[in-house]
């Protein structure tokens, strides 16, 4: 007997996305690296010489 290979389908793509979404939440919520966020890309970086 063959098995047959399901085949992807478009909810799969979105559950996959929506894992992907979750576990990277629940990472940042785990580590919170809030200041190294805030420093890298809120904050103007200060002009050298000055």
């Amino acid at each position: 007997m063959k098995f047959l290979r399901p085949r992807l389908q478009p909810i799969d793509v979105q559950s996959a996305a929506l894992w992907g979404v979750a576990a990277t939440t629940t990472a940042l919520w785990i580590v919170q690296p809030f200041d190294w966020i805030k420093k890298t890309f809120l904050e103007k970086p200060e002009a050298e010489g000055q």
